[in-house]
């Protein structure tokens, strides 16, 4: 089952996830929230019901309206907002990498071969029969015990089948505009550093000569290979620890002092702008059903 966050002028979130397996999904509908600028290290599927949302991914501003599916790749920086008046309804999944490379080891028959993750190159899919499949699946998990754990995982081997069959590839990813080999260098040892010390603050003379580059040449690399300033990708680093530890049954006070963040409420107001949901809405998503606020 999953937790339900409160009616109200900006709308209400019903979240849920696995408490054995990297595999979540919420269940919104937004007015006036806007998602900041951030990133997921899972696949995201959305399928909107009612409304539309605009966000912006991969260079490019997207819309998705009734109908229509969003797909992210792990590490897609992206936004949301409305993009009507009825602002917007979905249904979004998220699966780990473990899970889909699992899944598609089963589906090729040779679980002991590496599989080669599929990525996909457009974020906005008009899809039926995708938007179908991670609908269903949406379904089965937010039931809970009412699907039982057959049905959820014949539903996510035909969501993970739908996903690849429709819209994916298996390139590699492509490098985004403007980014050279040297600076791709330069922004994997800065990441290198972030990643070591996310929990830090870190001075940006500092990082970038562990970068080796000036401080602005550091920036304009770590934008174009991320998507993300590098302040923005410490504090992405910095939430999905936090999401770590309170999944693990730490409190929110806890979780934000060891992740890096100034005190609970700095990391509430994080969480909600990236994750549409409040901390205390995440951690209690596992068993029982419930509505909170999450503004």
């Amino acid at each position: 089952m999953g937790v339900h966050s409160g009616d109200g002028r900006d709308g209400w979130a019903r979240y849920w996830r696995d408490p054995e397996r990297p595999v979540e999904a919420m269940h919104a509908h937004f007015f006036s929230h806007r998602f900041h600028r951030h990133s997921h290290d899972a696949y995201s599927f959305a399928v909107t019901e009612v409304g539309a949302q605009r966000f912006r991914c991969r260079g490019a501003v997207c819309t998705s309206g009734a109908g229509m599916v969003m797909a992210f790749n792990p590490d897609d920086p992206h936004d949301g907002e409305a993009a009507a008046e009825l602002g917007y309804q979905y249904r979004i999944v998220y699966l780990g990498p473990a899970v889909v490379r699992e899944l598609l080891a089963d589906l090729g028959g040779d679980a002991d071969r590496p599989v080669a993750l599929p990525l996909f190159d457009r974020p906005v899919s008009a899809d039926p029969r995708l938007g179908a499949a991670v609908s269903r699946l949406h379904t089965a998990l937010l039931a809970g015990p009412a699907a039982g754990p057959l049905v959820r995982d014949e539903r996510l081997t035909a969501a993970v089948t739908a996903m690849v069959r429709h819209g994916a590839t298996r390139a590699a990813r492509v490098r985004a505009p403007g980014s050279s080999a040297g600076q791709a260098v330069a922004a994997r040892r800065a990441r290198a550093v972030l990643e070591e010390t996310y929990a830090e603050e870190v001075p940006a003379q500092a990082l970038a000569e562990a970068a080796g580059c000036s401080r602005f040449a550091l920036y304009r690399a770590f934008r174009a290979e991320y998507g993300l300033a590098p302040s923005d990708f410490q504090r992405q680093l910095r939430l999905r620890r936090a999401r770590r530890l309170l999944a693990a049954g730490r409190t929110a006070a806890e979780a934000a002092g060891e992740a890096g963040f100034v005190d609970q409420s700095h990391l509430h107001r994080w969480f909600v702008r990236s994750y549409g949901v409040t901390p205390g809405v995440f951690q209690r998503a596992t068993g029982i059903v419930a509505r909170t606020a999450h503004s």
